[in-house]
């Protein structure tokens, strides 16, 4: 059970405290609701590269990581389809630097034009080393493509393409940033060796006076529901041939959302996953498969993967992946074996729990979400889950008109 109290600044900013006194840490925690979903398709890219270019500097603090290792914090951001985050740990008692540095960046970056070509350049090496350059790098490009037709998740979080990228113009950069980054579309959460009066204190300090943004009113389009298998074949110079398949599922907030996670776990989580035993194990058909959820806020992707064995067929290969995930549609997942995920997976949010910066991250997500309160219930919700529903999921996601493949062949 994760304790918390939570309070809203006047400007709309969100907080939440969670006390923790076992520790001499404390972890802060900024999630703004703003990721690659809210970008223009011609226009992609920027939620990722404001991750990097938030680092750059302020309008009070020219750089944002040296005075935060000299009080013996770090930090670091990662960026989603639907959110961008930014967590810093240091110790309890130089918790107000964190909140000298973060507020700063959200009252205003520095904005300068050398700071942005930087970046932008920074964004445009990672993009060619590991969307250009690496094998198969082009497949998530091609997997959104395929799988979302006017729904912005069409687009993979680094962007489109490198010329977005490239040609980001200092205007555009602080329209995107003055829409977003702002207190109303944060949400703060302080947890570790703290009191809630101090971090209010502390939040009215350093937050209170940032001006609120506009109200954010998203009118994304619904992707249309999926009736027709979507299949691309691809050839290139990689090591062996491999598949990718996504499936169309619900959105993390959906009702099924549980049952749908426990049918990956089952196919693919350690080496006693079905598709582990019955493909790399067994057949030998596979040298290595997994599967794994986009779990966004909008209906998302089960993907599996696999790396097709030496003179196995994509024909063949493939064929044995729709057998696997038909028999989840097929045959009642045993109570053995949903009792075995379902205790891994309480272990995992167990396990989770220990760390006082992934607990203030997990209240920051679900709280986005709509209520941090249910980052408690998770346990009870997967716990929940019984056969039948099981498969009921199975038979809305693994259908073959809900399936998006990529074929991808090696020129060797």
């Amino acid at each position: 059970m994760i304790k918390f109290e939570e309070f809203v600044l006047k400007n709309g900013l969100k907080v939440i405290v969670h006390e923790d006194s076992t520790t001499t840490m404390a972890a802060v925690n900024i999630l703004y609701k703003v990721g690659s979903r809210d970008e223009d398709v011609k226009q992609t890219g920027f939620a990722h590269l404001f991750e990097h270019f938030m680092f750059e500097g302020s309008i009070n603090i020219p750089e944002f990581d040296t005075p935060l290792q000299n009080a013996g914090g770090e930090n670091n951001a990662f960026t989603s389809n639907d959110i961008t985050n930014y967590y810093d740990i240091l110790p309890a008692n130089n918790l107000e630097t964190a909140f000298w540095l973060e507020s700063d960046r959200m009252l205003s970056l520095a904005f300068e034009e050398e700071s942005l070509a930087t970046q932008k350049n920074v964004v445009m090496e990672e993009f060619k080393e590991h969307y250009i350059n690496q094998p198969y790098g082009d497949v998530w490009h091609k997997m959104c493509a395929l799988a979302y037709k006017v729904h912005p998740y069409q687009w993979p979080v680094i962007g489109l393409n490198l010329q977005h990228i490239e040609q980001v113009k200092m205007q555009s950069a602080k329209d995107f940033y003055f829409k977003y980054y702002r207190p109303n579309n944060a949400i703060l959460v302080i947890g570790g060796n703290v009191k809630t009066a101090q971090v209010q204190k502390l939040a009215e300090k350093w937050f209170g006076e940032i001006p609120a943004g506009e109200k954010i009113i998203r009118n994304l389009p619904i992707e249309p529901a999926q009736n027709e298998q979507r299949i691309l074949e691809v050839k290139a110079d990689v090591p062996v041939n491999a598949v990718y398949k996504a499936y169309k599922m619900g959105a993390r907030t959906d009702a099924d959302f549980h049952a749908s996670d426990l049918l990956r776990d089952i196919l693919s989580t350690g080496d006693s996953s079905r598709l582990y035993q019955q493909l790399v194990k067994e057949k030998k058909l596979f040298s290595s498969i997994s599967a794994y959820s986009t779990e966004t806020i909008d209906d998302g992707l089960l993907m599996i993967e696999g790396r097709l064995s030496e003179g196995v067929s994509m024909e063949v290969a493939e064929k044995a992946i729709e057998e696997s995930v038909s028999e989840m549609v097929n045959v009642k997942v045993s109570d053995e074996e949903l009792i075995k995920v379902k205790n891994k997976i309480e272990a995992y949010v167990t396990f989770g729990e220990v760390n006082v910066l992934n607990r203030v991250m997990n209240l920051a997500y679900f709280e986005m979400l709509g209520n941090a309160g249910d980052v408690n219930n998770e346990v009870e919700k997967y716990a929940a889950v019984t056969s039948a529903q099981l498969q009921q999921a199975a038979a809305k996601i693994f259908r073959k008109e809900n399936s998006n493949t990529i074929r991808y062949f090696s020129n060797n």
